[in-house]
């Protein structure tokens, strides 16, 4: 699936991304998935301002300090909250928290989450959802 740039100088954004982070999760709607885990899958994409895009002509190259970009620790540790918080049936459930999480943060415009079940047939490698979510 081909999705719009999220990392666009003439939108003063950023790309910053979460690849491959697996966890063990308590979903799913089956008799057979309650009271255990199963390993999940998240990505994440989300289009951050970026403030090195926004002045053309002086970017902030140079200012090398945390506080002036989303911290993917900090993220990543809000996704390991949020799927511990305790059971959810659906992996769309699943994604929108997670997309809630990520927009809580005003520099975050766009957050895109997939949430993929990594066990669930011998015959796929996941089965999932992928959803993207606006800051208004």
């Amino acid at each position: 699936m081909d999705h719009p740039r999220l990392a666009d100088a003439t939108r003063a954004t950023r790309r910053m991304f979460v690849r491959d982070l697996v966890l063990e999760a308590r979903i799913g709607v089956y008799a057979h998935e309650q009271g255990r885990t199963q390993r999940i899958r998240v990505n994440l994409d989300m289009a951050v301002e970026d403030d090195g895009a926004a002045n053309f002509s002086r970017p902030a190259v140079g200012v090398d300090e945390l506080g002036r970009v989303v911290d993917y620790d900090t993220v990543i540790g809000a996704v390991r909250d949020v799927v511990a918080a305790g059971h959810v049936q659906l992996v769309e459930t699943l994604a929108e928290r997670v997309a809630e999480m990520c927009l809580k943060d005003a520099r975050v415009r766009v957050a895109r989450v997939m949430v993929e079940k990594l066990d669930v047939f011998a015959d796929a490698a996941s089965v999932g959802v992928e959803i993207e979510r606006r800051n208004t």
